[in-house]
């Protein structure tokens, strides 16, 4: 596995890459001094994601891994279809996958189990009342994500 940080406007983020595909990115990383190992896969991570935060990307085209349970990969490929800018409820990915809105308590698990955020825009998912809800980056970073891509949003 490698690594990278990245500085952002929510705060240091740790990208992973393994085998060629990113696996995870983290919050609250800090950067370490010293040479940065070269991949392309990171390299690339890292550009689309700088692109994303100047406001100059609204999709990403990475590789990406999926471990997961099928329902956790189901959840997280819905998530993918949420467009930039737009919000959607548990509730709502739910019935997307053709499950009653009951279940949106094991959406939300699934959510908040996602390994690569942002990347994978589990922020776009918020609550059946328009609110925030919990975010694994916490509730400022979810807001500063969705502002960034709907301007005045919240």
């Amino acid at each position: 596995m490698t690594t990278r940080w990245l500085d952002s406007p929510i705060g240091g983020l740790r990208i992973h890459v393994s085998a060629g595909l990113v696996t995870a990115i983290g919050f609250g990383a800090s950067s370490p001094r010293g040479s940065r190992t070269p991949d392309p896969v990171l390299d690339r991570t890292e550009q689309q994601l700088v692109e994303y935060f100047a406001g100059d990307r609204t999709a990403f085209d990475l590789p990406l891994a999926s471990d997961g349970t099928e329902f956790q990969k189901k959840v997280w490929s819905e998530l993918l279809r949420i467009p930039y800018g737009e919000t959607a409820s548990y509730g709502d990915i739910a019935r997307r996958l053709g499950y009653e809105p009951g279940i949106s308590r094991a959406v939300g698990a699934a959510n908040g189990a996602n390994p690569i955020p942002i990347v994978v825009p589990c922020h776009r998912v918020i609550g059946a009342d328009g609110s925030l809800t919990g975010y694994a980056g916490g509730i400022d970073r979810k807001r500063t994500l969705l502002e960034l891509e709907r301007p005045g949003l919240f």
